[in-house]
């Protein structure tokens, strides 16, 4: 039942900037963490940014000082501002949550569908 629909991608020249959202739907009884990774074409799904229950967040090393992560928690909904994008920025990013349903003490690994981010001139 739970979802996590992403949105925001797109095609931005280097230097742009984006935001993608990820918003959670469901019977969610409390989510611990959400975050965004990114995969390239050939190379390995890589974690983003990610930020935890209440605030705590992490960023990749690439992406520290041009990317913020923030989270509504009413809303349940993740969003990542991506400022001074750059041609190596360019992939599928995936938004990623670990749920926990009600009626139910475990906690499942989530992912969304994916959003194509492409920066080019």
């Amino acid at each position: 039942q739970v979802q996590l629909v992403e949105s925001g991608g797109g095609l931005v020249q280097p230097g742009g900037s984006l935001r993608l959202s990820c918003a959670a739907s469901g019977s969610i009884r409390s989510i611990n963490f959400m975050g965004w990774y990114r995969q390239a074409p050939g190379q390995q799904r890589e974690l983003v940014a990610i930020i935890t229950t209440p605030d705590s967040t992490n960023y990749a090393d690439s992406v520290k000082g041009r990317f913020t992560i923030s989270r509504d928690n009413a809303k349940n909904t993740v969003l990542l501002q991506m400022n001074s994008l750059k041609p190596e920025d360019t992939a599928v990013y995936y938004c990623n949550a670990q749920i926990a349903l009600y009626g139910s003490p475990l906690w499942y690994n989530h992912w969304g569908q994916g959003t194509q981010v492409t920066v080019s001139s």
